[in-house]
């Protein structure tokens, strides 16, 4: 009778106790597309990976990070606007850096690209080391240090001084001097 009880227990333990399930393991990260391939996944959400041949500025005050010697032929780029350049730092130093950098595809003249609004964006050994901008510089003038506006100086706080002047001998106009 105490096994058919102790067995009686066993299973019902056995039946309350929750059941767990193998926890299946985490999906490999998806690898980085290449920029010929960023082309084919317009709209989504991907990493790209290349290596950075030139860092452009246009009349505009955008900043782009070209992939290719002939920039117009090129399948994808990377757009920064200049008010995202700030918090970036001076993306001049991945000229000739291997990045990655994750973003929604967009398409644009009818080529890939995607927007740089953000460091964590980025992804690799360059990314994290980028410099920050110094303070005079000016984004607005693409690139250009700029020392401020001019403006004339204000008055003194302190009133000037001025040396007491020597008065003449007094005539007295009756008698003529003397």
């Amino acid at each position: 009778m105490l096994t058919l009880t102790a067995l009686a227990a066993w299973a019902l333990a056995a039946f309350l106790a929750p059941q767990q399930k193998p926890v299946p393991p985490a999906p490999p990260p998806t690898p980085c597309l290449t920029i010929a391939e960023a082309a084919r996944h317009r709209g989504s959400h991907q990493c790209v990976t290349g290596k950075v041949l030139k860092v452009g500025a246009s009349s505009g005050g955008m900043t782009f990070l070209d992939f290719c010697e002939d920039y117009l032929g090129c399948p994808f780029t990377v757009v920064i606007f200049p008010e995202d350049l700030r918090r970036l730092g001076d993306v001049n130093q991945l000229a000739g850096q291997t990045v990655q950098i994750h973003g929604k595809i967009e398409d644009y003249d009818g080529r890939a690209q995607i927007v740089l609004e953000n460091a964590k964006q980025f992804e690799g050994e360059s990314a994290a080391r980028l410099p920050k901008l110094l303070k005079g510089y000016d984004v607005e003038e693409h690139g250009k240090f700029s020392a401020g506006k001019f403006s004339h100086p204000g008055k003194s706080r302190r009133p000037h001084r001025r040396h007491p002047r020597e008065e003449p001998p007094a005539v007295d106009v009756e008698q003529g001097p003397q």
